[in-house]
């Protein structure tokens, strides 16, 4: 039985099995890799459709990390749950994207100060009006200040969450790098819509897996496993709190 006395749908935990700060890998197996590597404790308390979430303990304070799965409509469901049947007020999606800039290269850190969309989903809510969802500046602040401190140089900007992964065109994205947009990737604007709808904070915090300037990516082995300096990043924030 959740906060609001429903029964969660897809998040089969017990009341109280989850902290107020989640961290928001899209694949559940970066969960695990995170609850079993950089908690204590851990403690699984979903398995439902094999999204894997845990709790454990980071420097003493309670963190939980929940699979999400790709794209929007998945990934909106998860913090959707999280906030309104468990009573989550800190979400940090830890992600992978392409980079879309010269500047920006494999394995760089990003923090998403707003996520522009090419989805429709926040037109529908908005009755065709334009929404633009935008980061927690707090915990955007504090993660700045954590990965200046742990001495891993971050980018700062604007990304674009997509619907799609397998285009008609692929040479779509340089529409959006010309204004400056740095990377793509698909969930930041639904965390950050259903933040400011229900009054939390958010926060993503990305690596470039891609690099779609030159071509250049990494497996899905070293996506799910090595990409350790944003999961620093979003636990020693979560910290702070």
């Amino acid at each position: 039985m959740g906060k609001t006395g429903v029964v969660s749908i897809h998040i089969g935990a017990e009341p109280g099995a989850i902290a107020e700060t989640v961290l928001l890998p899209g694949d559940p197996l970066r969960a695990k890799f995170v609850a079993e590597t950089m908690l204590d404790n851990p403690a699984c308390y979903n398995e439902v459709r094999g999204m894997l979430g845990f709790t454990g303990l980071y420097r003493g304070g309670r963190v939980s990390v929940q699979g999400t799965g790709m794209g929007m409509p998945s990934h909106a469901i998860y913090v959707h749950e999280l906030i309104n049947d468990f009573g989550v007020k800190h979400l940090i999606r830890i992600g992978s994207c392409g980079g879309m800039q010269p500047g920006i290269k494999v394995r760089d850190v990003l923090l998403a100060q707003a996520a522009s969309t090419d989805s429709n989903m926040n037109r529908v809510r908005f009755n065709g009006m334009d929404f633009a969802p935008t980061a927690s500046f707090r915990l955007l602040d504090i993660a700045r200040r954590v990965a200046e401190s742990e001495g891993i140089t971050v980018k700062i900007g604007n990304i674009l969450s997509s619907d799609t992964f397998y285009g008609e065109d692929p040479q779509a994205w340089k529409l959006w790098a010309r204004y400056g947009v740095l990377a793509v990737e698909m969930e930041s604007a639904a965390l950050y819509t259903l933040a400011a709808r229900f009054g939390v904070e958010a926060l993503t915090i990305l690596t470039v897996s891609d690099d779609l300037v030159t071509g250049e990516a990494v497996g899905s082995e070293e996506r799910e496993k090595t990409f350790t300096g944003m999961m620093k990043i979003a636990l020693e924030t979560a910290a702070a709190l």
